[in-house]
């Protein structure tokens, strides 16, 4: 699987497309999704340019859009062949926000959609 990585010190130098494993079957309550658009928006610019970057081999792009390949036990909301698109903030998903910081960012603080599969 093809995925992009930002290599410390972080700068757009420093980002490379390496070959990695492809994601295990998902676990209970887990889905697979297979990527098929990604895009790029400032935040995605900051975190790459971002000085004294320390997540070494982060996965950038805090969007994604794809198919569900594969679904884990239990999981009844989807299923295999829907389409669907990530959260900027995972743990949010409605009413107020009580985000404090951007540790659950997919591109930012956890890996993000530069890749084929997650």
């Amino acid at each position: 699987m093809k995925s992009i990585t930002l290599r410390s010190p972080g700068g757009l130098a420093n980002l490379l497309v390496v070959e990695g494993e492809s994601p295990a079957a998902p676990a209970a309550g887990q889905i697979r999704v297979r990527i098929h658009a990604s895009s790029l928006n400032y935040h995605d610019y900051s975190v790459v340019t971002r000085e004294g970057w320390e997540a070494d081999g982060r996965i950038p792009m805090s969007d994604g859009a794809g198919v569900v390949d594969a679904v884990g036990a239990g999981v009844t909301g989807f299923k295999v062949g829907d389409h669907v698109v990530s959260c900027f903030f995972p743990s949010w998903a409605n009413g107020t926000a009580t985000i404090g910081n951007f540790s659950t960012v997919p591109g930012d603080g956890i890996d993000g959609f530069a890749r084929e599969m997650v």
